[in-house]
C-alpha cells in the first residue's frame, strides 16, 4: 500500500490531519528501503563533487546553467481558452 499523498488544498488537509488524529486513517510508515534511499540521495551529490577537480566541476557547472537559461520561453496564449 502507497503513502498517503497530502493534499495542496488547506481545508482537506486539515481534514486529513484530523481523520488521523481521530484513528480513522492510518499512516503507513515510511519503509527501511525508502529511509537508506534518501539519505544516499542526500550525500551523494557531495561526494561526487567531492571526486571532481576544479575544472570538472567549472565544466559542469557551465553546462548547467546553459540548460537552465536556454529553456524554450512559454508561448504567449497558449494557455489562453478559446470562446
Amino acid at each position: 500500500m502507497a503513502q498517503l499523498k497530502r493534499p495542496r488544498d488547506p481545508n482537506q488537509l486539515g481534514k486529513l490531519i484530523a481523520d488521523i488524529a481521530t484513528g480513522e486513517v492510518v499512516e503507513k510508515p515510511e519503509s527501511v528501503k525508502a529511509k537508506a534511499g534518501r539519505a544516499g540521495g542526500l550525500k551523494g551529490g557531495r561526494s561526487r563533487m567531492g571526486g571532481l577537480t576544479d575544472e570538472e566541476r567549472v565544466k559542469l557547472a557551465k553546462k548547467a546553467a546553459e540548460k537552465r537559461w536556454n529553456k524554450a520561453a512559454p508561448q504567449k496564449g497558449a494557455a489562453k481558452l478559446r470562446d
